[in-house]
């Protein structure tokens, strides 16, 4: 099976041989330059608080170049003269490239919630949870990459008491439910295969960035435009950029990444690798055994160790951001940092109305039906908290694709890599049940974002076959996107980033099974819900 990939690395050999240069490593990557600065007396958490804004994890390098990172400023020139080909209107500056962005749900926050007070992310003109910096291909070049980093996935926009979002006001930890990674590497294909033999291109570049120096715009015309020219000439054929989908708003595909990246055979060439994760909150992680939805990446010791924990966390930077898994192990340490700072991380407090007589009885309803698999609580006041977590695995019935792609070759390629202490990989046994701390604000649900609200969850005769996803706003009667009957948005609502939709009819997006609730009464279950509004 042919593997689609820039093939930076093997051409940059080739001038460099030709012209005399030495080709530099870039082996650990370039600094990041979105990681905000900490204090030399700075904590661990604070430490791990800047590595998760922003942190490089070995994504700015010539592999990752190579793989998953852009050259940034050619990039967003692309994506603005496509847009410009689109509304001739749109002025050629950064404040077109930012709405473009803004449509893929990127992020661009004017307020930070939830970080270490002495901490202060960089301004940018880049989306929030972007990594840049820059690498010399050869010496005497520069090139600014980007890549995408921790918080562009797993930092959420907060919301408004009436249940609208404030894409301005972001939580590092909280889950990026709009981001639609498919459209974002879908349109930057698009946009450089239709002008990337444009003179225009670079002179664009040249508009966008006119503090470029020398040496970088040199770059960009001899080494990086050819080899971006050669490789689209090699996907003249192709449609996509990747052989496999990349998710929906809120959702990504880790598996299909992780195969393409160790090289072993994607399902149908690509086209039936639709294992979707829909994107989870981070509060109480470091409670966890296993991670990921599916439960396969468990750690060797069967305990929740942070220091296993981490190890896993950073081999995830193999699909996200094109590392080795050799160098991803360089990154264990920012990996433990940052558990360091998730075990202090809360998401947003639930922002609407709560009745507290009635989530006292709905305590007892989730003490019923819900704790087994989803942690016990216990009450610190008018909030419950945590008190024990059992790390339950197993089959409820849902969509089991995301279970069955986890194949063999995929397995035995791990345990031949650089983690093959690291990782007790434990395929097939179900889905694990997440710990429910935010669970408000993270619709849509199931591992695969089938069901739109937690109602509907609760009630599967409720469930729609197709409903709208991203730049949504929550209902707090349905604790869920606020939808029409017929799944669409309200009239009115402007989203603040492109929606799609979910079609559960689609492999991997089923929307049955987990039917605790079902047996509740109507009353029962809005009892339960007001009480998963507090955690």
């Amino acid at each position: 099976m042919r593997h689609r990939k820039l093939g930076l690395v093997s051409v940059l050999v080739l001038l460099a041989s030709a012209a005399g240069y030495v080709l530099l490593g870039s082996g650990s990557g370039a600094p990041s330059l979105s990681q905000p600065a900490t204090a030399a007396d700075a904590t661990t958490m604070e430490r791990g608080a800047a590595a998760f804004v922003g942190g490089g994890f070995g994504g700015l390098s010539l592999h990752a170049l190579d793989s998953n990172a852009v050259p940034f400023k050619l990039v967003a020139a692309a994506l603005v003269m496509e847009e410009q080909a689109r509304d001739p209107a749109a002025p050629a500056d950064m404040s077109t490239f930012r709405r473009v962005m803004q449509g893929f749900g990127f992020l661009y926050p004017t307020q930070l919630d939830g970080l270490p007070p002495r901490l202060t992310a960089p301004v940018s003109d880049k989306p929030f949870g972007m990594t840049h910096g820059f690498i010399a291909p050869v010496v005497g070049s520069r090139v600014e990459v980007a890549n995408l980093g921790c918080a562009s996935c797993h930092a959420g926009v907060a919301y408004a008491p009436d249940g609208m979002p404030e894409p301005g006001r972001v939580v590092p930890g909280m889950p990026n439910t709009s981001l639609d990674l498919e459209a974002y590497i879908q349109a930057v294909f698009v946009a450089l295969r239709r002008h990337g033999k444009d003179p225009a291109l670079l002179t664009m570049v040249n508009t966008l960035f006119p503090d470029m120096p020398l040496s970088e715009q040199l770059s960009l015309r001899w080494i990086v435009l050819p080899i971006a020219q050669r490789r689209l000439a090699e996907l003249a054929g192709e449609e996509r950029a990747l052989p496999f989908p990349n998710g929906l708003p809120g959702a990504t595909n880790g598996v299909a990444a992780m195969k393409h990246q160790l090289g072993t055979e994607l399902l149908g060439g690509g086209a039936d690798e639709r294992g979707f994760v829909s994107i989870p909150d981070l509060a109480l992680r470091h409670l966890r055994n296993r991670l990921l939805a599916d439960g396969i990446y468990a750690t060797p010791s069967g305990s929740a160790d942070r220091g296993e924990l981490a190890a896993i966390t950073s081999f995830f930077t193999v699909p996200s951001m094109g590392v080795r898994p050799e160098q991803a192990r360089h990154h264990v340490a920012e990996a433990e940092a940052i558990f360091a700072w998730l075990t202090e991380y809360r998401p947003q407090t639930f922002p609407g109305p709560v009745d507290p007589a009635l989530a006292r009885s709905g305590a007892a309803l989730y003490e019923r039906s819900c704790a087994s698999c989803h942690g016990r609580v216990t009450w610190e006041g008018e909030r419950p908290v945590l008190a024990s977590y059992p790390n339950w695995i197993g089959d409820v019935g849902t969509d089991r694709l995301r279970m069955s792609v986890f194949d063999g070759a995929l397995t035995g390629a791990i345990r031949r890599s650089a983690y093959a202490n690291e990782i007790q990989l434990k395929p097939g046994e179900g889905y694990g049940a997440p710990p429910l701390a935010g669970v408000w604000a993270t619709a849509p649900y199931l591992h695969n974002g089938s069901v739109p609200s937690l109602a509907a969850l609760l009630d599967p005769r409720q469930r729609p076959a197709r409903f709208m996803v991203g730049g949504h706003a929550l209902d707090w009667d349905s604790v869920g996107i606020r939808l029409t009957p017929q799944g669409g948005y309200p009239a009115g609502h402007r989203p603040f980033s492109t929606p799609q939709w979910v079609d559960t009819s689609q492999p991997g997006l089923g929307n049955g099974g987990h039917g605790f609730g079902s047996e509740m009464t109507p009353p029962e279950r809005q009892a339960l819900l007001e009480f998963l509004k507090l955690l």
